[in-house]
């Protein structure tokens, strides 16, 4: 690797690709002393000529699928080395410069894989030779034994030499130095020879890179120039140029180390590359004596071609996008100070005083520019209004909607109207409903307005459970209304505390009926409740469960009037035979679904509010 040029290289005068096309390549003039075959795979002292080869020797060898360049057509010389260390390619190359410095190299691969030959592949090792037509020796370079590698790789060896004076040709030999057997295997390609001299260090004045970029419709001045090492004795110059890519052409009369070339703004489109080419005097005239420096471009490139649209006509109030193609920067500019980057562009709440026309500059990523445009126009939007925002109604009972501010109407939902299309509507709904009205315009723009209708259900009264008392202990009446928007009383109003409260103390003597009395706009109601007045606690003290319908039971009714209270009743024997906890029922003269007999029980009564307890006897008397 050393040995490779380190200065700069002219074109090569000789490139030895194998050629390309599809499997097998034809063989090889220069191939020394081994067999040619047309299938992949050769065997020890034969070699084949492909543009990839795979499964080799049960895959000892590695898959080579493209040549050095990648070209996947490209051909390489693939060889099996022969059991014994020798030449196995010889090449005559003329036309040559003579006292001329040269490169030659070439790609090589070791296409063995590690696990061959139990991990002891016979390693190549390759001696390149450059001769006289006389066999006399003007170079030679040793690889050194080429390694194996875990994946296919392309390695370049060359090295470089001068050649004597009115000597135009060379023979190139290459050797195999290392013996045949298991390994020792290879691929070769692209062998080149390139003039080789002083190092060329090129660029641009006044530029960070050794190329630089003009826009269509703009003019540039560029100077070149290259500064070249010493090793030449008389060195000559000569600037060339290639035009996209072509062949490299003389610039007549750019004959020094230094270029001006000036662009006008109506150039042609295009990529304009320069290079030194720098010879020993006398030398000039010959491409295979020349070097040449890496080359300075100028490109001139096309202004971006681009669109500039919108999503207009819009309605003022709505949003705008505005979108160019073209580039990779867009910069809006429009009415009123508009500003804005990027596409698509979103503007909302666009107003009237905002149409116009918009500017978009777009730029590409070569830093050229076009500056379009597109005209966006605003329509007005309508103004929605309805007669009314609120509106109640009766269960069964219709109002009628009317809005304005357009051409056309559409209600949501339509549930419940005569018509969801029509300017005024009538509305029936049976629950509470928000409408919205969409009003459009002759311009299609829309705006929205609402009407909520409440359904005012009719009261239902519910006065609450009858109840009972002891006299000058008022009660709380459990009393609802189930409905809308009502007004409501009771009455009697003596004994009420407040005949205004849904669920008031009352405090009467004796029994007494309370009525509450509820009314809306779409009805009314009334329910009644009584409250039972109780002087004491009586506790009668027998009754006769014999089914004659008189005193069958034994009840206290005063009970009724309190929440909290426990009532137990014991036989002779202390046994429980009834018992009563916040609950007022009427006892039968049984126990466990059995007649009790005749006979005095005693009872227990507890109530909460009340310190003392009741305690006394009853009499079962059949």
């Amino acid at each position: 690797d050393a040995q490779l040029c380190q200065g700069s290289l002219g074109d090569p005068i000789v490139n030895i690709t194998f050629g390309a096309g599809s499997n097998p390549g034809p063989p090889l003039a220069a191939a020394a002393g081994y067999s040619y075959i047309a299938a992949d795979c050769p065997n020890d002292g034969s070699y084949t000529v492909r543009n990839n080869s795979s499964s080799c020797f049960g895959g000892n060898w590695h898959n080579i699928a493209p040549d050095h360049t990648g070209d996947p057509n490209g051909y390489f010389m693939l060889v099996n080395a022969a059991i014994g260390a020798g030449v196995f390619y010889i090449d005559t190359i003329r036309g040559l410069c003579g006292n001329t410095t040269y490169e030659f190299a070439a790609w090589v691969m070791n296409v063995s894989i590690p696990q061959s030959c139990s991990g002891n592949s016979i390693l190549p090792n390759l001696t390149f030779r450059i001769e006289k037509t006389d066999g006399t020796l003007l170079q030679t370079y040793n690889t050194n034994d080429i390694q194996i590698l875990n994946s296919p790789t392309w390695k370049q060896y060359g090295f470089f030499f001068t050649t004597a004076p009115g000597i135009p040709d060379i023979v190139v030999r290459i050797f195999n130095n290392a013996p045949g057997g298991c390994g020792n295997d290879l691929a070769i390609d692209d062998i080149t020879f390139r003039p080789c001299g002083p190092l060329l260090v090129p660029s641009i004045v006044a530029q960070p890179a050794n190329n630089v970029t003009l826009c269509e419709g703009n003019a540039g001045t560029f100077n070149f120039t290259c500064q070249v090492s010493g090793g030449f004795t008389m060195p000559s110059y000569q600037w060339q140029q290639s035009i996209n890519g072509g062949a490299w052409t003389d610039i007549a009369g750019e004959t020094l180390p230094t270029l001006t070339r000036s662009f006008p703004a109506n150039a042609t489109l295009g990529i304009y590359a320069f290079r030194l080419a720098v010879a020993e005097a006398g030398n000039m005239g010959s491409a295979q004596c020349r070097i040449a420096s890496t080359s300075l471009s100028v490109n001139i490139n096309a202004n971006p071609s681009t669109t500039a649209l919108n999503s207009g006509p819009v309605c003022d109030g709505t949003t705008l996008i505005l979108t160019a193609t073209g580039g990779s920067i867009y910069q809006w500019t429009g009415p009123g100070g508009f500003s804005g980057n990027g596409s698509p562009l979103s503007v909302s709440n666009l107003q009237a005083s905002q149409q116009g026309k918009y500017y978009v500059l777009v730029k590409d990523n070569n830093g050229c520019e076009h500056l379009d445009s597109t005209i966006v126009d605003v329509n007005p939007s309508p103004s929605a209004t309805t007669t009314f925002n609120q509106v109640n109604i009766c269960p069964g009972d219709s109002t009628v909607f009317s809005a304005s501010g357009g051409i056309s109407y559409e209600w949501q939902p339509a549930e419940g109207l005569s018509s969801a299309i029509i300017q005024s509507p009538k509305a029936s709904p049976s629950t509470d409903t928000h409408y919205e009205v969409i009003v459009s315009n002759s311009f299609n723009c829309v705006d929205t307005a609402f009407i909520d209708v409440n359904v005012i259900a009719m009261p239902q009264a519910d006065a609450g459970p009858d109840r009972s008392m002891l006299e000058n202990e008022p009660i709380t009446i459990e009393a609802s209304i189930a409905g809308d928007n009502f007004t409501y009383n009771w009455s009697p109003s003596p004994y009420i505390n407040n005949i205004s409260l849904l669920q008031p103390q009352v405090n009467p003597p004796v029994d007494t009926k309370f009525i509450l009395n509820a009314n809306s706009g779409c009805g009314s109601s009334s329910d009644s409740m009584k409250v039972f007045v109780y002087k004491d606690i009586f506790i009668p003290g027998a009754f006769s469960p014999n089914e004659d319908g008189i005193n069958d039971t034994w009840y206290i009714p005063a009970l009724s009037a309190f929440n909290e209270y426990e009532l137990i009743v014991f036989n002779r024997y202390g046994e429980k035979v009834f018992q009563l906890r916040n609950e007022n029922r009427r006892w039968d003269g049984t126990f466990k679904n059995k007649r009790l007999p005749v006979g005095a029980y005693v009872y227990s009564l507890v109530i909460k509010k009340y310190i003392n307890p009741y305690k006394g006897t009853v009499m079962l008397i059949r």
